[in-house]
């Protein structure tokens, strides 16, 4: 086989972290090479070797049957790798053809932009790619498809030889999913080869040719697609049998109402009456752009709403703050926990005890016996993986992220806990300890609100279900309810 890329013996250690031990991989021209492995198994590090972000400590990469050592991710760009992350590198006030062409403007006389000739060349990149966007819209007004798509094209325009796409489906709907998958399938039929890295193994065995499972900083198996099931790369990713998904539900929620919604809304956005149980999780399911996180948003206080009727255990509740959702003991675990959730330049500990602070602090001084105790307390509950409290969050894989977040809400004693994409971009053996922990606090009588773009999650998860469509509640589903039945209420026709 035609090999593009071929790493060897490839190792990178950090202070008490062996990152990658050995590891070696070929990648084929033109074909699509998946990468899987649990959050910290060494992936990330790979690939900022790939790209000149790191060096490795021994080992050899080749490329195009040259050794190369990349020094800058520039150097990798020149020499044809490119990658695309999950936080696009776009600016978002220049349009798509300043974005493309950032850098390496094409120019009149030699010193002027010339405009014309870059958006040409912008439109034949993104007909080449089956795609169409208005180059005069500047980047923050484009969908996050639109911008995936903009940065793909940014790479063809490099003259790109292996494309890294890192979670490219992280935030896309159905119809936006299919899209890329299209994209992708052309570029390949162009030779383009491509490393693709996701959490959603159903993805990897519809697109992928071959996939490459890590664990623990080395290579466990290198197999052709349909050689394996997804039992199996579970197995290999998680190094034992996941016989469940989802836990066996040991909560119970009972009848009473600990949060009643008379109601929620905004006129144009969304209008909604609902009610939360106590020990109850209550799943909201929904299409991207059905006000789903906007009702919660407005629940918690962080976006304002016109009419705010709720009540928790008969009192009627101000919230025109997160602080003052707080006060009443209702914590959001937000969907971009690290633009929204972290501080992710600082430690475990201030993260979790930021929360709490007035209750370790004595005449306005913090007790360090008390805040290390109270953290020291969290991180063992929940089992977050940690060298030391004082270990920066941004380093901790996606999965211990999240609990970091959790642990931060239930140092407040919070009654009401709402998860928006509690297990986005966590690997499977993650999200089972995340399900496991929902279904503990639940057991503990904490109430629970779900949103989740991922039906099996809400469905088995769930003790009630609601279905959001165009702002409103279009339907309240029991335990058990089908995708089938989820989609018809979330699309407002018969799904077939």
């Amino acid at each position: 086989m035609d090999n593009i890329l071929v790493c060897r013996n490839i190792t990178k250690q950090f202070p008490g972290v062996l990152a990658l031990d050995n590891v070696s991989i070929s990648i084929r021209r033109g074909e699509i090479h998946a990468l899987v492995g649990e959050n910290g198994a060494g992936k990330s590090t790979l690939m900022k070797i790939l790209t000149g972000v790191y060096q490795p400590d021994s080992g050899e990469v080749i490329f195009e049957g040259q050794p190369v050592r990349f020094t800058n991710p520039r150097q990798a760009m020149d020499r044809g790798i490119s990658i695309i992350h999950q936080e696009f590198s776009l600016l978002s006030y220049l349009n798509a053809y300043e974005n493309i062409f950032l850098g390496r403007e094409a120019k009149k006389l030699g010193v002027f932009s010339d405009k014309q000739a870059m958006k040409e060349e912008a439109r034949r990149y993104l007909a080449m790619l089956g795609i169409e966007i208005d180059l005069e819209v500047p980047i923050e007004r484009l969908s996050v498809a639109e911008r995936q798509f903009i940065e793909i094209a940014k790479a063809v325009a490099q003259d790109a030889k292996i494309l890294i796409l890192d979670e490219p489906t992280a935030t896309l709907t159905v119809r936006e999913t299919e899209r890329l998958f299209n994209v992708m399938k052309g570029l390949k039929a162009q030779g383009v080869s491509m490393i693709y890295i996701s959490h959603h193994l159903n993805e990897i065995f519809e697109m992928c040719d071959r996939v490459t499972c890590l664990r623990d900083g080395q290579v466990v198996c290198t197999k052709d697609v349909n050689e394996l099931c997804q039992a199996e790369l579970v197995r290999h990713m998680v190094g034992r049998e996941l016989t469940n998904t989802f836990p066996a539900m040991r909560h119970k929620p009972s009848s009473e109402p600990v949060l009643e919604v008379k109601r929620l809304a905004n006129p144009g956005e969304f209008d909604v009456s609902f009610s939360l149980r106590r020990g109850e999780i209550l799943g909201i399911a929904g299409l991207i752009g059905s006000g789903r996180t906007e009702i919660l948003r407005a629940l918690f206080g962080a976006d304002r709403a016109a009419v705010h009727e709720v009540y928790m255990e008969g009192r009627k509740l101000e919230i025109k703050s997160p602080e003052q959702a707080l006060q009443y003991g209702i914590g959001l675990i937000p969907e971009d926990r690290k633009a929204q959730g972290l501080i992710l330049g600082h430690c475990v500990r201030h993260n979790i005890s930021l929360t709490h602070i007035n209750k370790l602090s004595t005449k306005g001084f913090i007790s360090a016996r008390k805040e290390r105790q109270s953290v020291l307390e969290k991180v063992e509950a929940l089992r977050i993986k940690v060298p030391d409290i004082e270990h920066l969050v941004m380093n901790l894989s996606g999965g211990n992220q999240q609990k970091v977040v959790l642990a931060k809400w239930l140092a407040t004693d919070c009654r009401v806990l709402i998860f928006d994409e509690p297990t986005r971009g966590i690997d499977v053996g993650a999200k089972s300890e995340i399900y496991e922990l929902m279904d503990a606090l639940a057991e503990q009588g904490i109430s629970i609100i779900m949103i989740s773009s991922e039906l099996p999650e809400v469905i088995g998860m769930s003790d009630r279900i609601l279905v959001i469509r165009k702002g409103q509640i279009s339907a309240e589903l029991p335990a058990g309810a089908t995708q089938e039945q989820i989609l018809e209420y979330a699309i407002g026709g018969d799904v077939g």
